[in-house]
């Protein structure tokens, strides 16, 4: 039974593979939205296959709402794929939109960061921006997609009607090292709506990601910061790893500035700050 089903999903993603390749193939060349997950990094590798390596370029933007370490893996990834490259560097707490985090945060920050990609891609000649954007997302709470709308973003996995699992199971026949990657959205995502964002707040949340990242969590993981008290989410089977080495994960997290720890015990949840009213 789990085969047939597995033969099933494989057939229906290949032939949602050979749509995508029909929309990719409508364009001479492209500029890619690329932050290195699972989406963006199959698009690339899809478009490279199809609208040409040499025509296409890989941005990916570096800013204070970006783990380091995610850019820099970005770019190696975009590298040992043989892609060209750019890093854009923002400075986006500038923004008071985005510094203030209401509920339509993103809306602002994809605004800016796109009409940013739009000069350019501008610049480059390249007639189009492409993300990586898939079709579970319009069912999350994603202000986003109206400024990618409204600035005339192309997203051809949206378009083809690719669901992340679908994504993944391509990716792996693609031999994508980042077929099982974890989700890592913008570190904003860690506070809850209407906290100021703070580059203090943000480098602390940095700083333990990256410390539990070392530790040994490879799944989901987030940092939420409610102030001085660090909320922290991760997959059940995670628990036991947080718990057998919690007098370290205190200490470090206290010593990144954060005056109380706690383990939601209900697990990872996607976006469980959209549930926390501004």
């Amino acid at each position: 039974m789990t085969d047939n089903r597995c033969r099933n999903d494989q057939a229906k993603a290949a032939c949602k593979e050979q749509h995508l390749e029909k929309l990719l193939g409508k364009y001479d060349s492209a500029l890619i939205a690329y932050s290195g997950g699972v989406d963006s990094t199959y698009l690339l590798y899809k478009a490279a296959e199809i609208i040409g390596r040499d025509n296409i370029v890989a941005v990916t933007v570096d800013s204070e709402l970006a783990l380091p370490e995610e850019v820099e893996k970005a770019r190696q990834l975009a590298e040992s794929l043989n892609l060209k490259i750019s890093i854009l560097k923002l400075d986006l707490l500038a923004v008071e939109a985005i510094k203030k985090n209401d509920p339509q945060r993103c809306y602002s920050c994809k605004k800016l960061i796109y009409s940013e990609l739009l000069r350019l891609a501008a610049n480059n000649k390249l007639p189009v921006i492409m993300d990586g954007t898939n079709a579970d997302d319009p069912g999350e709470h994603r202000p986003g997609l109206r400024a990618l709308k409204e600035l005339g973003v192309v997203s051809p996995l949206l378009e083809g009607g690719l669901v992340k699992e679908e994504i993944r199971l391509l990716s792996r026949k693609a031999g994508l090292v980042t077929w099982d990657k974890p989700a890592a959205p913008c570190l904003a995502t860690r506070f809850p709506y209407g906290k100021q964002i703070t580059a203090e707040g943000l480098q602390k949340i940095a700083l333990a990601e990256s410390f539990l990242r070392e530790l040994g969590v490879t799944n989901n993981l987030r940092v939420r910061c409610h102030d001085n008290l660090a909320r922290v989410e991760v997959d059940q089977q995670d628990f036991s790893l947080i718990i057998n080495q919690r007098k370290i994960v205190l200490e470090k997290l206290k010593a990144f500035g954060f005056t109380y720890v706690t383990l939601d015990l209900g697990g990872f949840s996607s976006g469980s700050m959209d549930r926390v009213p501004g």
